[in-house]
């Protein structure tokens, strides 16, 4: 866990003083996650940690979706009803892999996700990402992830979620 803990504080940006806090969020929010069901952590490795990613499925009831309600797509819910459905909670690389050949199959953050979405034989990868997250966004959508709205209009009555929904296919 700890060495999980400095890949997320070196990989996350900011100066030595921000690590500490964001290295205790990280393996706080890890702590939650590794006892839903299902999880599962991949790790890239040479001489040293390089890389992970780790999701869990979700059926398409349960507090996952918690105040969700009218921000996602029934196609999300179909899929998670039929087990399908694997939220992928973190990715986490090194900067220059976020920055350099993004569309290659060979990159690295590319080969995590895939082989979470193949090792659960889930059709979807779902990721929620801050709206005001454009570098989180902008980096997943460089790995083939795509946006995906609600079904309702934008005149809709719900407010537009803290979130922006994106989804990639196995």
């Amino acid at each position: 866990m700890g060495e999980l803990g400095d890949l997320y504080a070196q990989t996350s940006g900011g100066g030595p003083w921000a690590w500490n806090q964001a290295r205790s969020a990280f393996l706080r929010r890890l702590a939650a996650d590794v006892r839903r069901p299902g999880f599962e952590l991949v790790i890239a490795e040479s001489t040293e940690l390089t890389g992970c990613a780790y999701g869990f499925p979700v059926r398409g009831d349960g507090p996952w979706w918690e105040g969700l309600d009218g921000h996602l797509p029934g196609s999300l819910l179909r899929a998670a009803a039929s087990g399908r459905l694997l939220v992928i909670s973190v990715i986490l690389v090194p900067p220059q892999v976020r920055r350099e050949n993004q569309d290659r199959p060979w990159n690295l953050a590319r080969r995590l996700q895939k082989r979470l979405l193949t090792d659960h034989g889930a059709a979807l990868g779902v990721m929620l990402v801050s709206r005001s997250d454009s570098r989180a966004a902008e980096a997943l959508r460089s790995w083939g992830w795509r946006y995906v709205e609600a079904d309702a209009p934008r005149t809709s009555p719900f407010p537009r979620g803290p979130f922006r929904v994106l989804v990639l296919g196995a």
